[in-house]
């Protein structure tokens, strides 16, 4: 979190300005809607009610807010992008990915680029990266309408496990 202090980080995100609270939400999920709504949703009494409304929300989104939520993850295997921190504690496995499995990941998301328009995601937090290559692979034979499905399922296990470090 980006507040001062790590004494009550929910009461803290309770008492950010909106608009201070929309970036916040942001940094976690690109999603303009998922952001505006979650910060219109406090105060949140726990963890626990946040992470229902942060599923209730994004359950209530669309294929448009999914497309939009994606631009903030960089590419697997790379660093940048919105939610560059985040990104770089999930992808850690990566780093100790071989030469091969990374020209092979940088060639998939390519491809999955290509098919999909949009960046491959996955919750790649506790995956090796053979595993990461290998569901790469695999969601390669989805349908356009089936992967934006799984990759909106992905992001929101990402969701989930960002607010939960936010709140630490």
């Amino acid at each position: 979190m980006t507040t001062t202090s790590k004494s009550d980080p929910l009461r803290e995100l309770n008492g950010l300005p909106r608009e201070a609270l929309v970036e916040e939400f942001l940094s976690i999920c690109s999603s303009r809607r998922w952001a505006a709504s979650m910060a219109d949703s406090r105060p949140f009494r726990d963890k626990a009610e946040l992470q229902r409304k942060a599923e209730s929300v994004w359950l209530g989104l669309g294929p448009r807010d999914w497309l939009e939520a994606l631009t903030g993850h960089p590419r697997i295997g790379e660093q940048g992008g919105a939610s560059q921190e985040h990104s770089r504690q999930e992808q850690a496995s990566m780093q100790d990915a071989s030469q091969s499995v990374q020209v092979a990941i940088a060639a998939g998301n390519r491809t999955y680029e290509a098919r999909f328009g949009h960046v491959f995601l996955i919750s790649a937090a506790g995956r090796e990266p053979r595993e990461i290559l290998a569901e790469l692979t695999r969601r390669l034979d989805n349908s356009p309408e089936d992967e934006l499905r799984v990759a909106a399922e992905e992001h929101r296990r990402i969701t989930r496990l960002r607010l939960d470090r936010m709140l630490e």
